[in-house]
C-alpha cells in the first residue's frame, strides 16, 4: 500500500491570498496530507483580500478549513489538514527525520525569502524551509512583489543555486482568461505540475484547448 502524499504549505504575508486558498483546496481534493503553516501577517492579508478571518489557534484553523471544504462537498479526512504554530519546534516539519520532502511557500513575502536565503530559522516556516533544503527535498517559493530590487533578486538567485524553485505569481494570458479565478488557477496549476500532481485547471501548451483542459495524456 502506497503512503499518502504529504506536502508542507506555508502561507506568508505577501499579497496573494487567493493563490494560497486555491492551492490548499486543490491539495486536499487530491487526498494530500497538508502540513499548514500560516504567519501572523498572512492572517491580516486573508482578512484584507478574501474577507476570511481565521480563528486563533492551530487546531481551530484546521477545523475551520476542514469544515469549510466539507461544506463545499469535498471528502476531507480527519487530520488531513494539520496546522502548526510558529514556535511548534516539535512538529514534524521541524526535523529532517519527519518533514515532508516537498514544501511550497505561497505567497512568499520578501521577508521570508530573505530569512530562508540566509538560513535564519527564527520561526517554524523558516525552519521548515531550511529542513527541506538541507534534506535535498523540493522547495517551491511563490514570491508576489513588484518591483524587485537587487537584494530580492540576489536572494532568489542564491536559493535557485541551491535547488529551490522560484515561481513568481505571474500568470500568463495565452489561455485567454475570462476571470480573476482563471489567473489564479494558472499559477496554482503550475505549482501542482511541479509537485507531480495531476490537475485539470490548465491544459498543457500544444495540447489543444489549454483553458480548463485536462493534463491527462
Amino acid at each position: 500500500m502506497s503512503e499518502t502524499k504529504q506536502v508542507t504549505l506555508a502561507i506568508t504575508g505577501a499579497s496573494g491570498a487567493p493563490y494560497a486558498l486555491r492551492l490548499l483546496e486543490c491539495l486536499v481534493a487530491q487526498d494530500v496530507d497538508v502540513f499548514l503553516l500560516i504567519s501572523s501577517a498572512a492572517k491580516v492579508v486573508f482578512a484584507t483580500e478574501s474577507q476570511l478571518k481565521l480563528p486563533s489557534g492551530p487546531a481551530k484553523i484546521a477545523e475551520h478549513f476542514t469544515s469549510a471544504f466539507r461544506a463545499n462537498g469535498m471528502a476531507v479526512r480527519d487530520g488531513q489538514i494539520q496546522v502548526f504554530g510558529k514556535e511548534e519546534w516539535f512538529s514534524p516539519v521541524a526535523s529532517g527525520s519527519a518533514a515532508p520532502k516537498q514544501m511550497v511557500i505561497c505567497p512568499c513575502s520578501t521577508g521570508t525569502l530573505s530569512a530562508v536565503a540566509t538560513g535564519a530559522s527564527d520561526n517554524l516556516i523558516e525552519r521548515a524551509a531550511d529542513v527541506v533544503l538541507k534534506e535535498r527535498g523540493q522547495l517551491i517559493l511563490v514570491p508576489r512583489e513588484m518591483p524587485l530590487h537587487a537584494i530580492h533578486l540576489e536572494h532568489m538567485l542564491k536559493l535557485a543555486q541551491i535547488g529551490a524553485t522560484i515561481m513568481p505569481a505571474a500568470p500568463g494570458f495565452y489561455h485567454q482568461p475570462e476571470s480573476i479565478q482563471d489567473l489564479v488557477d494558472f499559477v496554482v496549476a503550475r505549482i501542482l505540475n511541479h509537485l507531480g500532481l495531476k490537475q485539470e485547471l490548465m491544459g498543457r501548451w500544444g495540447y489543444g484547448n489549454m483553458a480548463h483542459a485536462s493534463t491527462k495524456e
